[in-house]
């Protein structure tokens, strides 16, 4: 019992799981007598004051400025430590994901544009759908076991990793807010602390975190959205460092390794909840055809194919890079279709976009699930086909 526990508990799967329990209670909760309840948890106000320092907010406003901070943090030292020695350490090794993750923002984008270029409202939320739920992807890539080739696994999470670095550029650039210029300036001073910390050997990660405290403080003040403090401040951290007794050891991978479990079983499933709670008690067909809800499900479903799968085959086609060792044109495509599931980061980039959930009517959310859902069963489908087929192409050849 207890192996088959912890089996789980580091499964790829688990993560998805949770994602769906924890988006299946919200549901639940907003479509029935408890919607009450629901609304008056994510209200809860919480308060923080410290002299002259005073964040007043929401529970719903410290989960998405607050606690999806450390998720960002997490992205920010998987992305470092990638980029210095691992999937992304090499033009060679980053080629083929960083030409699909492109194609995978470009082309659903553009979907969206062409359903709501006509309303500047909708517009804001033309980034929505070029966001890929890295967690939730592998998840499902995971159910498919260890016929998976492991370069197509590689593929997937290098592609989603630029995908993240896209999006985290497209909140920095887009969805900033009025700046206040004295908490810029404290942030900077904050960041060239660390960076400073960081030259100089300093190798005591709570006063890393001192000091990146303060600069998620000042950004969330600043007008800029706080993720992006969780970002900056991951890229400081050390890679490899040496503790007071002389002896190396990666102060980056000891807080991701750290951090993961929390990400996994509490943040990810609590902003799930949080954002996740769509009311269609008054939702009818003919609000999903839409032209936001529409852009967004064909954003995701076909247009990240179509990007990711498109910008791949051309790039191959061409002689820049090559198909995943082991792999195939089915599996890619099968693969292409799973970087459709938006789910956490398009969620996120909707509360961005559109700050009152009632404004499309929750369209654009149930848009995100369906789109998600769709490319998630489908790259299933494709994936265990192309699996089926390439292991009795193998059997075949093997008893000739």
């Amino acid at each position: 019992m207890q192996a088959k526990l912890a089996k789980f508990l580091h499964s790829d799967s688990t993560g998805g799981i949770l994602l769906i329990i924890a988006t299946m209670a919200a549901l639940i909760f907003v479509n029935s007598p408890l919607s009450q309840l629901y609304d008056s948890f994510l209200h809860i106000p919480m308060e923080i004051r410290v002299g002259a320092l005073h964040i007043d907010k929401t529970l719903h406003h410290w989960i998405n400025d607050g606690l999806m901070a450390i998720f960002f943090l997490m992205v920010g030292l998987e992305v470092k430590r990638e980029i210095l020695d691992g999937h992304l350490s090499s033009v060679g090794k980053v080629a083929l994901p960083a030409i699909a993750a492109v194609g995978g923002i470009v082309i659903p984008a553009l979907i969206y544009v062409y359903f709501n270029q006509a309303d500047p409202e909708a517009m804001r939320g033309w980034a929505i759908p070029t966001a890929t739920d890295i967690a939730f992807a592998l998840g499902i890539l995971s159910l498919l076991g260890k016929r998976v080739p492991l370069s197509l696994k590689i593929f997937l999470m290098a592609l989603a990793i630029i995908d993240d670095l896209g999006a985290i550029v497209i909140i920095a650039i887009f969805y900033t807010a009025n700046l206040s210029h004295l908490a810029i300036v404290i942030a900077s001073i904050a960041l060239a602390a660390l960076i400073a910390l960081n030259i100089l050997g300093f190798s005591r990660k709570s006063l890393f975190f001192v000091v990146g405290l303060i600069l998620w403080v000042a950004v969330l003040k600043s007008g800029v959205h706080a993720t992006l403090a969780g970002v900056a401040f991951a890229f400081t951290i050390p890679l490899v460092a040496k503790d007071e007794d002389g002896k190396t050891f990666s102060p980056l991978r000891e807080i991701e390794n750290g951090l993961h479990p929390w990400i996994v079983f509490l943040i990810l499933p609590l902003f799930a909840f949080a954002n996740a709670g769509i009311d269609m008690r008054d939702i009818s067909i003919s609000q999903i055809a839409d032209p936001v809800p529409m852009g967004i499900m064909l954003g995701l479903f076909l247009g990240k194919q179509m990007g990711v799968f498109g910008f791949s085959w051309l790039a191959i086609k061409l002689k820049i890079t090559s198909l995943p060792e082991g792999s195939n044109w089915l599996m890619l495509y099968g693969v292409s279709v799973l970087t459709g599931i938006g789910f956490t980061m398009s969620l996120f980039i909707d509360s961005l976009a559109f700050v009152d959930d009632a404004l499309f009517a929750y369209t654009d959310k149930l848009a995100i699930l369906i789109g998600t859902f769709t490319s998630a069963v489908v790259g299933y489908i494709v994936l265990k086909y192309a699996l089926k087929k390439s292991s009795s192409v193998t059997q075949s050849q093997d008893n000739r």
